[in-house]
Order: structure tokens, then sequence, then C-alpha cells
């Protein structure tokens, strides 16, 4: 066969970095470049993904793929690239569970459904490997440990605590040293092509505006590790506050230090960092938003409750929300853990977070968890064919592209909250924001406290056991160490991603999407509540119409309750106020002659 068209630019790029690769493995350059341009080219007449074709035939290592980013990671790459050889996820087994029944358990939940269809044999794919990052030799065994270091091509380290109160030590363990081991690992690896990790947009958030750079730490994270193995625990506790500085907290600390190795333990790997910012529900990927139907095309929420085969194609996406069906297989926002902002979606849903202090006009930096990966693979793919000089970071953000803040996705939940109640509400959704602190004490005091301590005495009253002032104490701990968060706005610099964006092909920007500007947030907003009640929170959407039942029960027994508050204030004042008896005397004379003269009016009118 001849080629009678030039190649684009992105393949003529790709092939000239291919075949140096190829020489290595003694294979004609030209011979290897047609077969590239041949199995690349185009299938079936269509261009294929340079991307997914790219980990085709590779031995994949993942660091934390028992998270949320780590599951949705490798889903992506079974689902786009069903070729590639192996995957390798570092785990340990838990709750009675050996590795292989924790590796099924993963692969039977809702997010690998797709997969199935195109890699039947997914199983086979996936290669469970003990580990422990809380040990300083990771703990994994000769005989792995020899698999690894000889197969592995590519390395995704997600691995991380994520706890914000995590303790320094433990924290230092899990985001510094165990990084610092695996890059150790890496160093042996002969066919290490890429190493990609995964860091966090807040490691320097110390900074009003961060750059696509690492930021030198203070103290050199060596000093940090060496010192972690001899001081005990109340030296430690009592020196992290001067060692953090002005960070919030120990993980985004130690995650800049983790950064710091990486860059130090840098030399000859092909490395680079990717730092997302709050990582949140599922956007595109793996259930994609399908045109909807009917007068309320606009709202994707509406297109989820239908079941095709019991509704008329007549019936407008609200009749269909109101007989609570769910349109066949559409499922949105999947999440399947408490961080981020998960936990006080539901919080708020169920009517135990009223009150928060934030700055509304804040950027909400969220990022989808798709997005990340997206951008993951793409630079996986890049770094592994360009071969930068030097480590490049790149910044998965939303606030520069796409900005929304505080105040505006905080109506957007409370809006969904209307259309789609969470079962079983504790009180009537109602939270908002406040940048005062005696407010905002006020409010928990009066909004928080006193229901739970009432509600709680109730159950004890009746035999019960009292659950809802923990879960206030659990919650007022959460709403601590994130106060710091929703208070502050950072601006990133995105050069990198936008460079990367530009490397792409047309069809690897549509595969691999990471352009956040294309996200409409009222739609996100809506799939993201979703996604909690059906995947986090386990409910049935044929409960729609009564858990709005439920809601309106609430919205009535508020109004109520109110009212009487009102009256009986108001009647306690008028016993104990001549100025207030003179108010109500003056306010029911007033409706008096009002009413006459309107009765006088209609009298003449007629």
């Amino acid at each position: 066969m001849r080629l009678t068209q030039p190649l684009p630019s992105f393949l003529a790029s790709s092939l000239a970095h291919e075949q140096p690769q190829c020489l290595l493995r003694g294979t004609s350059p030209v011979a290897s470049g047609m077969n590239f341009f041949l199995e690349l080219w185009k299938t079936k007449g269509r261009i294929m993904s340079m991307i997914a074709a790219y980990y085709k035939n590779k031995s994949i290592l993942i660091t934390g793929a028992t998270g949320f980013m780590g599951k949705v990671l490798m889903e992506k790459l079974l689902r786009t690239s069903p070729d590639l050889k192996v995957i390798y996820i570092l785990m340990r087994p838990k709750a009675g569970q050996t590795l292989p029944q924790r590796m099924l358990q993963i692969l039977s939940s809702k997010l690998f459904e797709k997969v199935k269809e195109v890699c039947p044999n997914m199983h086979e794919k996936i290669r469970p490997i003990y580990a422990d990052l809380g040990q300083s030799d990771l703990a994994i065994s000769k005989e792995d440990m020899q698999e690894l270091l000889s197969c592995t091509n590519i390395i995704f380290h997600c691995a991380a605590t994520v706890r914000f109160d995590e303790p320094l030590r433990h924290a230092v363990q899990l985001n510094v040293t165990a990084t610092q081991q695996l890059l150790l690992m890496a160093s042996q690896m002969p066919k290490l092509e890429v190493f990609v990790h995964i860091s966090t947009a807040f490691s320097n958030c110390n900074l009003k505006h961060i750059d696509e750079v690492i930021y030198p730490c203070q103290v050199e994270p060596k000093k940090i590790i060496d010192s972690m193995q001899w001081l005990d625990d109340a030296i430690v506790d009592e020196i992290t506050p001067k060692l953090i500085g002005d960070r919030p907290n120990t993980y985004t600390y130690t995650k800049a230090l983790g950064e710091v190795v990486v860059q130090q333990e840098s030399e000859n790997l092909n490395i680079a960092i990717i730092r997302p910012s709050i990582v949140g529900a599922t956007w595109q990927e793996p259930f994609p938003v399908s045109p909807a139907p009917g007068p309320q095309a606009g709202l994707h929420v509406d297109l989820l409750l239908a079941q095709t085969s019991s509704c008329p194609s007549s019936f407008s996406s609200h009749e269909m929300l109101d007989k609570g069906v769910l349109l066949a297989g559409v499922s949105l926002g999947w999440v399947d853990n408490l961080n981020g902002p998960s936990g006080l979606i539901i919080a708020a849903g169920k009517g135990l977070l009223r009150s928060v202090k934030a700055a509304p006009m804040a950027v909400a930096d969220l990022i989808p968890v798709d997005t990340v990966v997206n951008l993951t693979l793409a630079v996986g793919w890049y770094t592994a064919v360009h071969r930068p000089q030097s480590t490049l970071i790149y910044h998965c953000t939303s606030g520069n592209l796409n900005p929304c803040n505080w105040g505006k996705m905080g109506l957007q939940i409370m809006a969904s909250f209307e259309k789609i109640p969470y079962e079983k509400p504790f009180r009537r959704p109602n939270a908002d924001f406040t940048t005062n602190t005696f407010t905002n004490q006020y409010w928990k005091a009066v909004s928080h406290w006193a229901p739970a301590i009432m509600y709680d005495l109730y159950l004890q009253l009746t035999g019960r056991k009292p659950r809802f002032t923990k879960l206030m104490n659990r919650l007022s701990k959460t709403l601590s160490m994130l106060e710091y968060f929703v208070n502050h706005s950072w601006e990133w610099s995105t050069s990198n991603t936008d460079m990367l964006m530009l490397e792409l092909s047309p069809e690897d920007q549509r595969v691999f999407n990471f352009d956040i500007r294309q996200l409409n947030w009222l739609d996100y907003i809506e799939n993201y509540v979703l996604g909690i009640k059906k995947y986090l929170l386990k409910e049935d959407m044929s409960g729609i119409p009564k858990a709005r039942q439920q809601l309106k029960k609430l919205r009535n027994i508020h109004y109520f309750f109110n009212t009487a508050l009102f009256l009986i204030t108001w009647r306690l004042l008028i016993a104990r106020s001549q100025m207030a008896r003179n108010v109500w005397l003056f306010i029911v004379s007033f409706c008096y002659k009002f009413l006459s003269y309107f009765r006088a009016s209609s009298t003449l009118k007629a």
C-alpha cells in the first residue's frame, strides 16, 4: 500500500517519536511507521484515537486504584484501550476480603457496566498486588516486585491520604515517603516510559496565584521523612503548626512535599505532575448525557426519570418525573464516596446542614472526576511520546475557564432538591451561606444543635438510641476543616494544559475531553445531586413522588411552626408591653376599616 496523502501533523509527530523506540527493537522504522499508520490511522473509515492506541499492549501500574479517581481511571483505560496488556493495582485486603474478592467487588459496580461490552475479559486484565503504602518498603513481595520492575511501562500514582485532619506522621508516610519509594522502584524499571504523579491544585494554597511550577518548601522533604522516624507523637503534634505554616492542614503541606520529592528524584525518569482541584462526580463518562425529549429539554436531570417501556412518548419529562420512572440505560453523576462536596450535599439534602460560613462570591473550583482522568491519560501519552525536557505540571481546574461561585452553586443545589428530594429527611432542605462568625454561630446553635438535641431527647424517651448529636459533631468538624477552602479563591495558570489540548487530534479531543469550558453547571449540579441519591444513598428513583410528598409535608410543618412561634411571641409581648398592645390595636383597626371600605365599594359598584 502506498500513502497518497500527507500525514496530519499530530500523526507525523507521533511517528517521529515512535521510530527510535522501534529501532531499539530492531525493526525497520519505515515498516514500523507503515504498521503504525495502518493500525492507527483508519479503522472502518474512522480516525482512531492516538491516545487510546498508545496504551495498547502496555503494562500499567496504578496506585490508589481502589479510590474514587483510581476506579474511574481504570474504567476509562479498559473501555478505550481494551487491548492493553495488564493493569497492576496495589491494594490491601479489607473487611475480611482477599485481594481477588475485593477486585471482583470493584469490577461488579455500575461504573464498569460499559467495560463489559468492549472488554469481556477485563478480570484477566487486572492483576492485584498486595502492598501497604503505610510501610516504609511498601510490603511488596519479592516475586511481585520482580514482576513489576521487569514489566511495567507506565505508572499512575494516584494513592494518597485525602483526610484534612490526618496526623502529620501518617500523612508524610502516605503522601511523601510512599511517593519516594515508588520513584525508587520506577528508577529500576527498564521498560518504564512515563511516571504520572497526581498531586492537588491546593498544594500551594498559601499563594493567591499559582503557576505550573514546583514551589520549594522551607524544610527539605528528606529531613521531614528522617525526623518522622525518631520523633515521638507528642513532639510531632507540637511542631506540626510550625511546619505547615500558612497552609490549612497536613494534606496540602504533604502534597507540596511530595511534589518536591518528585522533582528531586526525577533524574533519568520521564515524569509529569497533575494538579486537580476539588474532584466531584462524573460529568460525561461513562454515562453520557442524552438529548432531552419534550418541552423541558434543557434539564438533563429530568431525563433520568422515565422507563421507556412504561411511559408514553407523549409525556413531558416533568410528567415522567412525577411518575418516578427512570430512563432506561441513562445514569449520571457517578460518585461513590463522601469526599469533596458530596458529604455536604447529603447533609443539606437531609435537612441537617442549615448554615455554612462561606464567601458566596468565592469561586467553587470543582472539577468532574472524568475530566481529571481524561487529562491524566492525555498527559501520560504526551509525556511518553514527546518526552519533554523538564517535568511539566498540568493544572486541572475550572475557576479560570468556567467559574461558578459558592453562592450560585448553593442555590442550584437547593433548587435540585425540589425536583430530586432525598428520602426520610430530618428537616426541609434550606442551607444558606453567611460570612459573619457571630451570625454563623447563632444559626448553628438554633438550626443545628437545638433540633438535634431535642430529637435525641425524644429518641431517648421512646427507648431508642440517640444519634443526631453525634451526627452534628461530625458535621461541625467537617465544616471547620472546609471553611478555609470555601472562603478563598485562587488563580491557577493553565498554559501546559492549554498546550496539550492543542496537541490532540480532533478524535482525541472528543474521546479524552478535558475542556471544562463545555460544562453547564446547572446540568452538572442536578446530575450530581441525582448521582448521590442513586449511587451513594442507594435510593430508588421510583420513590421520588413519595419523597416530594414528604418534602411538602415538612414544608407545611415548617410554616405552621413559624406561624405558631410568631403568634405565641406576639401574645406574650401584648401581655407585657403597652406599646405592643397599641400596635396590635392599630393593625386590627386598620384591617377593619380597609375591609369596611372594600365592602362599601363593592356595594356601590353593584
